[in-house]
């Protein structure tokens, strides 16, 4: 691969395919908090944190009624929604559990602290938080040097 895409790049939004647009703003807005920003009638409707345009668009244009991509095939694998610190993911997670949606993990992968669970279309969804750079392992040469550990939710719960 020849150059290097420019640092500041960043992933704007994504656009998941959902089989009910109602199920899904209670899902996206109602559990998890996001502001709906737009909709466009019965079909489509875009969510946001603090004011953006959106962060996750949600249509039914070629999904509606749909069902979920069985196991082995391809596809999203997870979207991941990185909140600003402990006490705000410790937040989700008390919103989540309110709502009755069972987790699928949740891991210290050392540079981050990640829950793991499903939208109401079968979409993996990860809720994490960042710890601060100075605080990722490394390995003896600098590079990172991540890990998959069991995340403590009765400490994260207490965050809360």
């Amino acid at each position: 691969m020849t150059g290097s895409i420019h640092p500041q790049t960043r992933i704007g939004h994504v656009h998941l395919k959902v089989a009910d647009l109602e199920r899904a703003l209670g899902f996206y807005g109602g559990v998890l908090g996001f502001a709906l920003t737009q909709r466009y009638g019965s079909q489509a409707a875009f969510v946001s944190a603090g004011g953006y345009h959106h962060h996750i668009g949600l249509n039914t244009w070629e999904s509606a009624g749909g069902t979920p991509p069985p196991p082995g095939t391809t596809g999203l694998y997870h979207l991941a929604i990185l909140y600003p610190d402990r006490a705000a993911l410790a937040d989700a997670l008390r919103r989540v559990e309110a709502a009755g949606i069972p987790l699928d993990g949740a891991s210290d992968h050392g540079v981050s602290e990640a829950l793991y669970l499903r939208d109401p279309d079968g979409n993996g969804v990860e809720l994490y938080r960042d710890r601060p750079e100075a605080e990722w392992p490394r390995n003896p040469d600098g590079t990172l040097a991540m890990v998959t550990r069991r995340l403590d939710l009765a400490a994260l719960r207490a965050e809360a």
